[in-house]
């Protein structure tokens, strides 16, 4: 019998006690504002670039944890000071999000990465609810600011001042104006599903045209971050359209899987990006859509979800080596890309929280087994028990490629995320058991 308060009682030590407070510590630039990503093993920083969709990440997971775990004033500051550096150079002054900048805040990489927008929304939507909660509650000033609640910083993680509760656009709340640039980077998201990368679209004129999962399946998930802050009629309206194209679209039922790219007339096409299959991408989509089928009451829904999840771990998972593969090919042709038959780390995180949750919300043992199989192997691989976070890449065998703790694509977020989704899965599975 599995106990579920000392798994809980695992995942939330490794995660307050030491993936947060590594990026707590190590991550945050106290002299220009925002993150610092590129952090070795033991968390020294090897570059001071800073990409647009780990910054805003960064923000949406500090805020997060104060929305759901606690309250913690220290988290609420780490945030808003990544958001603040994201407001003031993360855009060309419209919202249309830069992908990478240096580290004072000036552009590298234009705004041709939908993802910078997308978590750019979640970020300052999420921010605006932990302020608003935090504004509800009104904290002491900090004993250590001088001249008023908008002259300093909130604590001492950077040197620029912060802006008060109510220093928001126009004089109205910080909150609001949070809210504000998440509902209308979320608007452009929207003018931009088909085309996403606008005028920075690499493709000659009349070439092959292909649709790609990964942006319907994020919004599934964006669409419920920032539900409180859109119109309910809205808000189903981007819900429905996200699920038809995850289950309808892209799930495709001769293959029992989901493909990665589509043509534009939903076909399956036979080139190298219409064979590709990406394990870790639909896994991760199954545990969006079981949220949706949770809170719009369809247990069909979730039972799909759950069924096409476990087909994915199935069919991933390296037999040889265990772990589930990067990239696959759905003819069993060769991939392009070298880096196919690595381990993520995002990957395997992704699949904890995917089958904790079918399991969670159906019961159904296989879960549960593969819940075991999959925590068993990221534990022995991906846990650094000599330094904090987790490492990210591993080769086919198992055994660590780089030792970095993070980059220009890992960041704070995968694993904090996962750490937090399954504690917190298996605390509510653990208080169950115990009645």
């Amino acid at each position: 019998m599995v106990d579920f308060k000392q798994l809980a009682e695992q995942y939330r030590s490794e995660l307050l006690d030491r993936v947060v407070p590594f990026w707590l510590d190590k991550s945050q630039d106290k002299d220009f504002g925002g993150y610092f990503t590129c952090l070795d093993r033991d968390g020294s920083v090897y570059d001071t670039d800073k990409f647009i969709w780990l910054q805003g990440r960064e923000v949406w997971m500090f805020s997060k944890l104060y929305n759901t775990v606690e309250p913690r004033q220290e988290w609420l500051e780490a945030a808003i000071q990544g958001a603040e550096f994201l407001k003031k150079h993360g855009h060309d002054g419209n919202l249309n999000w830069y992908f990478a900048l240096d580290r004072e805040g000036h552009p590298l990489v234009e705004p041709y990465n939908i993802f910078s927008y997308t978590f750019a929304t979640i970020a300052f939507g999420q921010l605006s609810i932990a302020l608003a909660k935090a504004e509800a509650n009104r904290p002491t000033p900090n004993p250590s600011r001088q001249g008023g609640e908008s002259s300093g910083c909130y604590s001492n993680v950077c040197a620029q001042p912060l802006p008060s509760l109510t220093g928001g656009a126009g004089g109205g709340s910080l909150s609001a104006e949070y809210a504000s640039i998440a509902k209308r980077t979320f608007d452009i998201v929207l003018s931009k599903v088909d085309n996403p990368k606008g005028r920075w679209n690499k493709a000659a004129a009349g070439a092959r045209s292909l649709k790609t999962f990964d942006l319907p399946m994020i919004l599934c998930n964006v669409a419920l971050e920032i539900e409180s802050l859109l119109e309910p009629a809205f808000l189903q309206k981007a819900i429905d359209s996200c699920l038809h194209e995850v289950m309808d679209v892209f799930y495709r039922p001769e293959l029992g899987l989901i493909v990665e790219a589509l043509g534009k007339d939903g076909n399956l096409v036979d080139c190298f990006d219409g064979r590709k299959l990406n394990p870790g991408h639909a896994i991760e989509a199954m545990w969006f859509v079981m949220d949706l089928g949770k809170r719009l009451g369809r247990p069909e829904l979730i039972q799909k979800a759950v069924d096409i999840c476990l087909a994915e771990v199935e069919y991933g998972w390296d037999k040889e080596y265990g772990g589930i593969f990067y990239f696959m090919d759905r003819l069993g042709k060769p991939r392009h890309e070298l880096e196919f038959d690595q381990k993520l780390w995002w990957v395997h995180l992704e699949t904890l929280i995917s089958l904790i949750k079918g399991y969670q919300l159906t019961g159904d043992q296989r879960c549960l087994d593969w819940f075991q199989r999959v925590h068993d192997y990221t534990w022995a691989h991906f846990r650094d028990g000599e330094y904090p976070e987790w490492y990210g890449y591993l080769n086919r065998q198992g055994e660590v490629l780089l030792p970095l703790k993070g980059g220009k694509w890992k960041g704070c977020f995968h694993v904090p995320r996962g750490l937090m989704n399954v504690w917190k899965i298996l605390e509510d599975l653990a208080a169950k058991q115990d009645k």
